[in-house]
């Protein structure tokens, strides 16, 4: 693996361990920005794989990943979705308030698992690269 996909990697497993902490902490909000930001740093290093460039915006890495994942079939479907749900969750926790401004503890633990999975398959698809 090319140091700067490693570097990806790396920090995508770096915020799945922060995010697992919040979680064990109960701290809901960030742990399902940390979910979100772990698959994050994930795609990226996917990207950079494919086309050596990252992406500038969470969009542009979403629709990005979507596109090239939609070429490799060792990429489950969903997590192209899982991307677009989590952003939500990073926005949640990021900009809202009031009473829709908790992410539900399940939703946030969901998406951590999500996560891992996601890491765990681009982890194995870089290395076997």
């Amino acid at each position: 693996m090319r140091p700067e996909i490693n570097i990806y990697i790396e920090k995508a497993r770096q915020c799945l361990t922060n995010a697992r902490l919040s979680l064990g902490y109960g701290l809901s909000n960030d742990a399902g920005r940390g979910a979100y930001i772990a698959a994050f740093h994930a795609s990226q290093a996917f990207i950079f794989d494919r086309t050596g460039k990252r992406a500038k915006t969470h969009s542009g890495a979403g629709s990005e990943f979507a596109r090239l994942a939609k070429e490799e079939p060792r990429i489950d479907k969903n997590f192209s979705t899982f991307l677009a749900r989590a952003y939500k969750l990073k926005e949640v926790a990021d900009y809202e308030y009031g009473p829709d401004s908790e992410i539900p503890l399940d939703l946030s633990k969901e998406s951590i698992e999500t996560a891992a999975s996601f890491i765990d398959c681009i982890s194995k698809i870089l290395n076997d690269s």
